[in-house]
């Protein structure tokens, strides 16, 4: 393993950190997600076309740079660092990987050069909350968790040789502005229940789509309603439900990669205010930053940052193993857990942020909380972390035999899940 970057990917690093740094500043954020959509369109335009941000992991054929995880990573985690919003994890490392993956050359061909270029955003709405489900990070996804037959979910019928889409979902990633909607919908009913995906467009008859309140107003969510929906089916059909949890497990592994590298982003940003606020806020004559139990606390949240960022690295690194077929990709567990220890890095990052700015930490209108808000939502979201630890040992075999880790017993195995629960 090399782990330097390339020149190329210090490029995008450097440009990206330039541009942000000046269209991106607090102001500007609290601006832009109280507009309708819920990010800077302008900017989102900039950098889709002059840096081809949403194509980054998209292959050239396709209109993409040609890069991968890694880069994408990288990116992500310039945005996180001032927290940019936009509908980049969305489109690029929820959708884009599933259209990749599961989609008819037809629809890659109408798609992804739109996807790449800015010109449409998509997202990947899942049913009662459960987008780490979904993606295999907090458990496994085979079972009914986007409908299974019954009430509630989403459900699909087929109806005159195409599908109509019943049921609503929640909590979805820019869904009130997505142009493209990767529906997961249960069809077949008992006989043949399997879970599907499906393409909804932004302006399909029956569609309702309603901006959510939500504690982080960088990560805009929406309530999708299907009322009677015309839908495509993602893909031929052809592998059943297996392709589909199966493609979605593997985004995943990539989400959870990129979305890691953007709470490192997110953390190394906040660290470096809150020192450079205990470097000139003075408290009995001198600055705070000089006492010793301040500078072992930040210290602490050092390690933590540095930790995190190599396992974010590490997470995208295998991940474009992953993609390439490399014998790299059978390592499991890696970007759940890479995604949990970041996770668990801002959260921390976070709360010492408002803690040590002191009174003006703890008024809600200060930058710091910007990321403590990030930290509880990214967590609510996507984890919460001990889940994504304990998927992250189960697919390592830590708790049954046969799984390429040392076997427990019966007895150990309920104790290490207490633990990991704790």
């Amino acid at each position: 393993m090399d782990a330097a970057f390339t020149e190329e990917q210090d490029e995008i690093r450097r440009t990206l950190r330039e541009l942000l740094h000046k269209r991106c500043g607090p102001d500007e954020v609290k601006s832009a997600v109280r507009t309708a959509p819920g990010y800077d369109e302008a900017l989102w335009r900039q950098l889709a076309g002059q840096l081809g941000l949403p194509g980054l992991a998209l292959p050239a054929a396709y209109g993409g740079a040609d890069c991968g995880p890694t880069e994408l990573a990288l990116a992500c985690e310039e945005t996180g660092r001032v927290l940019l919003p936009s509908p980049l994890i969305a489109t690029a490392a929820l959708a884009a990987p599933l259209i990749l993956a599961l989609g008819t050359e037809g629809q890659r061909a109408e798609l992804l050069p739109k996807l790449a270029a800015g010109e449409l955003t998509a997202t990947l709405a899942v049913p009662g909350g459960r987008l780490a489900t979904a993606l295999a990070l907090t458990g496994s996804n085979a079972g009914d968790w986007a409908g299974g037959g019954r009430a509630g979910g989403i459900q699909a019928q087929a109806q005159n040789g195409g599908w109509r889409l019943y049921g609503e979902a929640a909590q979805v990633l820019d869904g009130h502005t997505a142009k493209v909607l990767l529906v997961a919908a249960h069809a077949g009913g008992f006989a043949r229940s399997r879970t599907l995906i499906f393409v909804v467009r932004a302006d399909a008859p029956g569609l309702v789509r309603t901006r959510q309140t939500a504690m982080d107003e960088t990560r805009p969510q929406a309530r999708i309603e299907l009322r009677d929906v015309a839908a495509e089916l993602l893909g031929d059909g052809e592998g059943g439900e297996t392709a589909v949890t199966d493609a979605l497990a593997a985004a995943g592994v990539e989400a959870a990669a990129a979305l890691a590298a953007e709470a490192v982003g997110a953390a190394d940003a906040a660290l470096a205010r809150t020192v450079e606020y205990v470097r000139t806020r003075e408290q009995f004559g001198r600055p705070i930053g000089s006492f010793q139990a301040v500078q072992h606390r930040l210290a602490d949240l050092y390690v933590a940052v540095q930790a995190a960022r190599s396992a974010a690295y590490y997470a995208a690194w295998s991940a474009g193993g992953a993609r390439s077929g490399e014998r790299r990709a059978t390592e499991p567990g890696v970007a759940g857990l890479a995604l949990a220890q970041a996770l668990e890095a801002l959260r921390k990052v976070a709360a010492e942020a408002v803690q040590l700015h002191g009174g003006i930490g703890f008024t809600w209108e200060h930058e710091a909380h910007l990321y403590f808000k990030r930290a509880a939502c990214d967590e609510l979201l996507l984890g919460p972390v001990h889940r994504l630890r304990a998927r992250a040992a189960e697919e390592a075999g830590l708790f049954a035999a046969g799984g390429g880790g040392a076997a427990l017993g019966p007895a150990a195995a309920a104790g290490a899940r207490e633990a990991v629960d704790a």
